[in-house]
């Protein structure tokens, strides 16, 4: 049995000081192994699952996820209703990220959430596509972005930061276009006009901009 404190951000930014608040009066969050769902109201979640309380959480026997992250997510029971909960690394990388963002000129907080969800911050993970390391590059692509290692982190990471500012620049800087580009790649986004009605596409669009939110706020809160 799972339970522990949840903290609650709404999509409406009058809300958004809820995460901030809580991370400052209980610091140990920020240590903690944190975990992520979406509500029915498209409330983002964040909660320090722990054993304990036999009345909360439950895990849902036989339950799958979409394993993005590079580890299948932990699919457990809130209030009668299945929820698809995410582990949410604090910060291994995070000087990497944001050297590889400065030089590339872009956000900090879309960089560590591409990564967040590609490998769940694994350097050494292989895909059954054969993406390899922090940032999940092909071989195509890690050749055209001058990776020679690519379980390399600093490599893999600054070659992952170069292929997304090339995207934004094609698609104008719009994030949820560039994203969708990193996953399905840049011509099926010209050709949908936007992210393309491909399942795992759309499902990756949204768990980046989760992340990318999360991260964000997080960093409004230091």
């Amino acid at each position: 049995m799972l339970c522990g404190r949840s903290l609650f951000v709404s999509p409406r930014p009058t809300l958004h000081w809820l995460l901030i608040v809580g991370v400052t009066l209980f610091p140990s969050l920020a240590w903690a192994q944190l975990y992520s769902y979406v509500d029915d109201d498209g409330v983002l979640h964040f909660t320090n699952l722990r054993k304990g309380t036999k009345k909360r959480w439950r895990v849902v026997e036989g339950s799958t996820g979409d394993g993005f992250g590079g580890q299948p997510p932990l699919v457990l029971e809130l209030e009668g209703k299945p929820r698809v909960v995410y582990a949410v690394n604090v910060g291994r990388f995070d000087a990497l990220f944001r050297e590889a963002a400065k030089h590339y000129r872009l956000p900090f907080a879309l960089l560590k959430a591409v990564a967040k969800v590609e490998s769940n911050f694994d350097p050494s993970a292989v895909s059954h596509a054969h993406a390899k390391g922090l940032m999940q590059l092909i071989d195509d692509t890690a050749r055209a972005m001058k990776v020679e290692d690519p379980f390399d982190p600093r490599q893999n990471v600054f070659g992952g930061a170069r292929y997304l500012r090339t995207l934004a620049n094609l698609f104008e800087g719009d994030l949820v276009r560039t994203t969708a580009a990193y996953n399905a790649g840049p011509e099926r986004v010209k050709r949908a006009g936007g992210v393309p009605n491909i399942r795992e596409t759309r499902r990756y669009v949204q768990r980046v901009m989760e992340m990318y939110r999360h991260y964000r706020l997080a960093e409004g809160s230091r």
